[in-house]
């Protein structure tokens, strides 16, 4: 006897009949679950530094009184152990206490998912270093485009240029934006600024914990300088760093500029790196400084600036005479 096909009438199943909808919505959901920390590996090429700073000794001490209030998020790895995706520094702090485990929320995600996602729960943070942002928002703009989203700024050449957009292009819905522009949207920046960043990542690690601001001698490039360093070559920039550690001395924006421009016609050596960053800039010369009201005692009352200023230098130049005079006898 010939079997006829099952029809789907779209009716509810077996199962579904005899159980409650709050059964039904707990099978679904995401549940907070406790797993060992040494199972969880720290997300691949983390851009954000997890160190024992004030920020970080704040959270040890919360954790010890509160407990950790808010679960962190990992995803599954196919050899049983997991990725975190956002709880790095929550890990490290119960690493601190002695604590074996810890709650996560395990989800699924796909490479391009959990790299926008650990992103995005670190962005917002206050204290984050300059180079964390530029490495946090290059592996975003990546993630986005692997997904498809257009990209109008190459994250991986070195001079980093620009589509010209059209007016067509500007009239177009959100959802035809590159990449670059959603992401500035949502963080409150212009595309420039996010590609001043991203050109960060192309410092060396010793130029990189300069602009951070947490290199070990304690020197610090602002960040416009840094960012015309990051057009110099890796040999370039080693020079550099070098000559900056021995003359304890950072080049101004203007010299930078002048730095990047010998570069990219092939004739910067370091021996005008070294040249330059062994004479002084103006603004670290030793100045002498002083408020008139500390001097105008001395003076008649009628004395202009220009009348005190002449009489200055008038007696100065009669005491270096006079002093000369001494040292001759």
């Amino acid at each position: 006897m010939a079997h006829l096909p099952k029809l789907d009438l779209g009716l509810p199943s077996y199962d579904s009949l005899f159980s409650t909808e709050e059964e039904r919505q707990e099978a679904n959901s995401e549940k907070v679950m406790a797993i060992p920390i040494d199972k969880i590996t720290d997300f691949k090429e983390h851009p954000f530094h997890v160190t024992m700073d004030e920020d970080m000794a704040k959270l040890i001490d919360s954790i010890k009184e509160n407990d950790m209030l808010m679960p962190a998020l990992v995803r599954p790895k196919k050899d049983g152990t997991y990725e975190m995706i956002s709880g790095h520094r929550r890990k490290f702090a119960l690493s601190q206490l002695g604590k074996k485990e810890m709650n996560v929320i395990i989800r699924d995600l796909d490479d391009d998912q959990a790299t926008i996602l650990m992103v995005d729960s670190n962005i917002q943070r206050e204290n984050i270093y300059p180079s964390e942002r530029g490495y946090a928002y290059k592996m975003r703009l990546e993630a986005m485009k692997h997904q498809g989203k257009r990209v109008d700024i190459n994250v991986d050449d070195v001079p980093v240029e620009y589509s010209k957009s059209t007016s067509t292009q500007v009239e177009q819905k959100s959802k035809n934006k590159y990449s670059v522009e959603l992401l500035g949207e949502q963080l409150g920046l212009d595309r420039n600024q996010i590609r001043r960043f991203i050109r960060l990542t192309y410092l060396i690690e010793p130029l990189q914990e300069m602009v951070d601001g947490r290199h070990e001698n304690e020197i610090k490039i602002a960040f416009n300088p840094a960012v015309e360093l990051s057009y110099l070559t890796e040999s370039e920039q080693c020079d550099l760093a070098n000559a900056i550690v021995e003359n304890q001395r950072t080049p101004s924006l203007a010299q930078c500029q002048e730095f990047k421009r010998l570069s990219h016609d092939g004739e910067l050596t370091s021996e005008f790196i070294e040249d330059t960053l062994s004479e002084e800039k103006p603004n670290q010369r030793e100045k002498l400084s002083f408020q008139m009201k500390e001097i105008d005692k001395y003076f008649p009352k009628d004395f202009t600036p220009g009348k005190k200023k002449d009489l200055m230098i008038h007696l100065l130049e009669n005491w270096a005479k006079k002093r000369s005079r001494e040292q001759e006898r």
